[in-house]
């Protein structure tokens, strides 16, 4: 797992004040109360009461969106990706794997520009905000520089640049760069245009700014004249129901004095309105400049000029090069060859005859959007798609893979009741996926994508999974319902009202299914199903008929009905359809208590099964916003929660809504000072189901918690990574979340946050109360900082302690069986390791256990279920110790003379009680381990000592030359000893059993290795086995204890009558 540091995510803590003597007096019963207390008045309990909880990702490592990429000249295997909101990410190895770089720095995940200045490529200017707008779009705060490639971040500035689509620093000084800032993407607002900074960003002048609604998308500088710059207005914005792009004021400016003064360029230009442009300079022929223009009809295309933008030509206007150009339009010049032009579409194009025509180039997934070409080496194509990068070192004939990148954008994240439990979600752009929470599996690993499964529905989803048949999955894809089952691999279409919706007006849809509409199972009958559009759809019989059990709920406001795209292109595929119901759920505790959502801003509610409905929408909510989440609460009837973001109408208030009685009256929870930030879009909300009034919130930047019902927010973002949290589920008291940029993240066992009060707040240390866990196995695997892999912890039982105040005296956990006798024991200090001298069998040691941490704060650690491992020898291993039987256990925290206790539960793997192990096996199974490993233990044990006597008769003999008797007595002694020792352990040099016959130890650690790999019933041929070996080792033994005994005093007595030392 990744560390993480509170201080930065923007905690700071002031220290309490000390009212009793230090923790290290804890032993006599004085306890410090070291709550530390914040300077915000929002922090409930403090954050070091919680910080050993830690997310984890789970993948898909199949990557998502990324809008930029960067290389560096003369060291092409480095190379740098922005993820729309996954943050940065840098590869030394050409895209073999990748490492974040900006998680603990950004504060946002949306990437729109990256530039290497150069003349120093360890100096990184980063624009955030994608300028891609497509409706899920998150917006940027701002512009992030590193001065050490990568290694840390600072924050420079323009936090209200919303989308920046391009940065571009001079070629021989690294502290002047240029900003195209695009702006807010759902508003006007001042803050875009061009920007320039002459002193590496410590100050910003807006150098080229048209209007408070017309921004910069794109820049291009001249390499030889890096004063000559030309910069791409666009009049964009989003609507919830449509996309406007182009107008009059937008088009290609030039500056030919580093952007003090602009012109606009028009001549062989369309005339406006003008859409969405992008501009590249040949490096290779300064003077020729191409231009990608949206414009009406025939006169959108590529365009080109030789003259250095005196006037322009439209030389290619294939409709490809030109499709939903707000999402696209991107043109790069080869840096060697002016008659090598590439255009980022839906597909990929290169010509080589200066854009007369263009041939398609195929790359691993579609919707293209930036590049960057080795100058080099052209062959080496470094390029940006929807399903995230991919590097190609021989001009596109052959790419690298993009399952290395953690980066997929997922809208919903559901969970099955299996165990370990699965998670299924929705990547945009790519499939619905199934992954594991756990490896389902005990052996080790092929691979995790060898788990992962595409499901039913599509990109968009939504997906539902049978509460008693997870086989069965329900999804959507843009409206359309289906039906899957794992067992068969086959999906069964079942749509509503099959009409095809795209290139259709709203008004002129007969059912108004957005992209992701909801689709719920009863959770009283899961034979009933839930879909919805501008209506509530019900289904019995899984989707072979549908009835409407409401009419239209929502708010249709005018103007929202007609065709998304304007005033240029036109562009209908879903995103866009407004006034259609965006959340559904049904009350857990009441049949036919129906909660329903809007996108365009209402909360209806049935308390009859559709029959009747209400409009309960909160009085005091703006109207207008999306309803992202209902929560119905677990504990009440008539409770439930809301969350709605306002952002596409560019209002970035946090509204979270609260109702006890079924909508009649509602609280805000959510007031923009009382924890969540007011420019913090709230996306999803849930109440804990085990703690009334836990609240979870998932916002634009990140994860909130509150402990007292809403009044009060605090973060919950601990390790987890800046980006969008766009749904959670509180599941097996996991929290498990979605995001849009870095896939799936589990938060492991949130027991500890039940269990917060005042009590544990103010306690100079306290155990909590484990919850109770299941003895299973599975691969545990760890990830490097940001990496890609999926983390698994290691399988046990986890166990968390909190300490006010670090500590010096020795701390200790002891598991303890159900009758208090002692199974493990764990503490601080660390543990001592047995020299490594001997030729014996060449195994790895097995690592010794980490030192319990004495640090103030939180702490985590997992008991592996076993009890002591079997006693190493020298370079053999140890043996792992036998699990525990499942049942009742206590753990106990002991520091000095104070001690706290607390129960929990090891329950037998649900799946090995299906297939008919039971737990009277596993306590057979236990006892025929422990008598195995306390015989490895007494062997190794036996050994030990024969060495030890042996090293002590080599040195009496060495000092009784004179003495013949004690010499010949001592060797005598000394040959049984080997003896005995060649019969226990192999002494040979070479393999035990392919060159070395496997003696005693050897053939105990084999059966060992037999009896201990699954949870079974032992075969009879087990105990066999053992009580063999057990009849053979035994006269070993004797022999030895009569040499101990017997001989050894005999020889000591001479040792002791000539004064000499004895052997001990």
């Amino acid at each position: 797992m990744r560390k993480h540091s509170l201080q930065r995510y923007g905690f700071v803590f002031i220290t309490g004040i000390i009212v009793a003597a230090s923790l290290g007096m804890i032993g006599s019963r004085t306890f410090l109360i070291a709550q530390e207390q914040s300077s915000d008045l929002n922090i409930v309990f403090s954050p070091k009461l919680y910080e050993g909880l830690d997310y984890r990702m789970i993948g898909p490592y199949r990557g998502g969106r990324v809008t930029a990429v960067a290389g560096v000249p003369g060291n092409p295997p480095t190379l740098y990706f922005g993820s729309t909101g996954g943050g940065i990410w840098k590869t030394t190895n050409n895209g073999r794997n990748y490492q974040n770089i900006s998680d603990g720095f950004f504060k946002v995940g949306s990437i729109g520009a990256i530039s290497v200045a150069k003349s120093d490529p360890n100096i990184i200017y980063v624009g955030t905000g994608s300028a891609c707008i497509r409706s899920n779009v998150s917006t940027g705060r701002g512009v992030y520089k590193s001065t050490d490639a990568g290694e840390t971040w600072n924050f420079i500035g323009l936090p209200e640049a919303g989308q920046i689509g391009k940065m571009v620093v001079h070629p021989q000084d690294p502290n002047l760069v240029y900003v195209a800032a695009l702006g807010h993407a759902f508003g006007p607002n001042s803050e875009r245009g061009v920007y320039r900074s002459k002193d590496g960003g410590e100050t910003w002048k807006q150098v080229l700014f048209v209007s408070d609604r017309t921004g910069a998308v794109d820049l291009s500088m001249n390499p030889g004249n890096p004063n000559e710059i030309y910069a791409c207005m666009w009049r964009a914005e989003r609507k919830p129901w449509t996309i406007i792009s182009g107008g009059k004021e937008g088009g290609l400016y030039k500056t030919v004095n580093g952007g003090d003064s602009w012109t606009r360029l028009t001549k062989g230009l369309p005339e406006a309105p003008i859409g969405k442009t992008a501009v590249s300079v040949s490096p290779a022929h300064p003077k020729r400049v191409y231009l990608l223009v949206e414009a009406p009809g025939e006169k959108r295309g590529l365009y080109r000029s030789d003259n250095s933008g005196q006037d322009f030509s439209l030389i290619n206007s294939q409709k490809s090069l030109m499709h939903r150009p707000f999402y696209y339009t991107h043109v790069t010049a080869d840096p060697k060859d002016e008659n090598t032009v590439y255009v980022n579409n839906e597909g990929f194009f290169r010509s080589v005859n200066a854009g007369s025509t263009f041939t398609r180039v195929r790359t691993p997934h579609g919707d293209n959007h930036d590049m960057w070409i080795n100058p080099e080496n052209t062959d080496f194509l470094f390029q940006a798609n929807d399903g995230g990068v991919n590097v190609s070192l021989d001009g596109g004939k052959s790419w690298s893979e993009q399952y290395n990148q953690a980066t997929a954008e997922l809208y919903h994240v559901v969970v099955d009741n299996q165990f370990p439990y699965w998670v299924y979600g929705e990547q945009q752009d790519n499939s619905t996926i199934r992954v594991p929470s756990l490896p389902p599996v005990a052996s080790r690993l092929i691979s995790p994508k060898q788990f992962w499964l595409a499901v039913a529905g599509c990109e968009t989803g939504p997906l539902a999974v049978h509460p008693l048949k997870p086989h069965i999955v329900y999804g959507g894809c843009k409206g359309r319902f289906s039906r899957y089952n794992r067992l068969t691999g086959q999906e069964m279409q079942y749509w509503v009202y099959p009409h095809f919706n795209y290139g259709h007006a709203a008004s002129e849809m007969p059912f108004r299914f957005q992209r992701t509409s909801p689709i719920e199972i009863s959770p009283h009958n899961p034979d009933v199903i839930y879909h919805t559009s501008q209506y509530v759809h019900k289904t019995t019989d899984e989707g072979q008929t549908w009835e409407i059990i409401s009419p239209d709920l929502t708010a249709k406001p005018a103007g929202t009905q007609g065709y998304s795209g304007e005033p240029i292109t036109r562009d209908i595929t879903g995103e866009e359809i407004y006034s259609t119901i965006y959340a559904f759920r049904e009350s857990l505790h009441e049949e036919g208590v129906l909660w329903a959502g809007t996108n365009d801003g209402l909360v209806q509610i049935s308390r009859d099964g559709g029959q009747n409905w209400k409009n309960i929408t909160p009085p005091d909510l703006p109207s207008g916003g999306r309803v992202q989440t209902i929560e119905p609460s677990p504990h009440e009837p008539g409770r439930a929660l809301v969350a709605i973001y306002r952002y596409m109408l560019d209002d970035w208030s946090p509204y979270i809504y609260k109702t006890e009685d079924y909508g009649t009256s509602w609280e805000c929870l959510t007031d923009g000072t009382n924890g969540i930030p007011d420019d913090y879009p709230t996306r999803v909300i849930r109440e804990d189901p085990v703690r009334k009034g836990l609240l979870y919130a998932g916002t634009e930047f990140g994860m909130f918690v509150s402990f007292d019902e809403g009044k009060h927010w605090q973060s919950l973002q601990l390790d987890l990574p800046a980006t969008p949290i766009t749904d959670i589920k509180v599941h097996h008291n996991d929290l498990v979340l979605s995001t849009m940029g870095r896939s799936f993240w589990i938060l492991d066992d949130i027991t500890p946050l039940h269990q917060l009060n005042e009590k544990v707040a103010s306690s100079a240390a306290y155990l909590f109360k484990p919850r109770d866990s299941y003895r299973s196995r599975w691969p545990s695997a760890r990830s490097r900082r940001g990496g890609a892999t999926p983390e698994y912890p290691s399988n046990g039982v986890m166990i968390y302690y909190y300490l006010a105040k670090e500590g010096s005296e020795e701390l200790m956990v002891d598991i303890l069986d159900a009758e208090g006798d002692p199974v493990r024991s764990f503490s601080s200090d660390s543990p001592k390791i047995a020299s490594r001298s001997g030729a014996e069998e060449s195994f790895r040691r097995r690592p010794l256990p980490k030192p319990l941490s004495q640090k103030a704060g939180m702490h985590r650690f997992i008991w592996d279920m076993r009890y002591p491992d079997t006693a190493p020898l020298e370079s053999l291993r140890a043996e792992r110790g036998p699990l525990a039987v499942p049942g009742p256990y206590q753990v106990r925290l002991t520091i000095g003379d104070w001690s706290q206790t607390q129960n929990f539960e090891l329950q037998i793997d649900p799946r090995v009680a299906a297939d008919g192990v039971t737990v009277a096996d596993l306590r057979e199974q236990f006892d025929l381990n422990t008598r195995i490993s306390d015989g490895i233990s007494e062997l190794r044990q036996a050994v030990l000592r024969i060495r030890e006597v042996r090293s002590h008769l080599n040195s009496a003999a060495a000092h009784s030359e004179s003495s013949a008797d004690i010499v010949a007595q001592a060797k005598s002694i000394r040959l049984k000893l080997t003896k005995i020792e060649q019969a226990l352990v192999q002494t040979g040099i070479g393999k035990v059993g392919a060159q070395l016959k496997p003696m005693l130890n050897r053939q105990l650690t084999y059966l060992y290795s037999m009896t201990t790999v699954a949870d079974q019933k032992p075969g009879h041929d087990a105990g066999r086995r053992l009580e063999d070996i057990e009849k053979i080792i035994a006269p070993h033994l004797s022999d030895l204890q009569d040499l101990m005994t017997e001989e050894l005093p005999k020889l000591n007595v001479r040792l002791e009558a000539r004064g000499l030392t004895t052997v001990k």
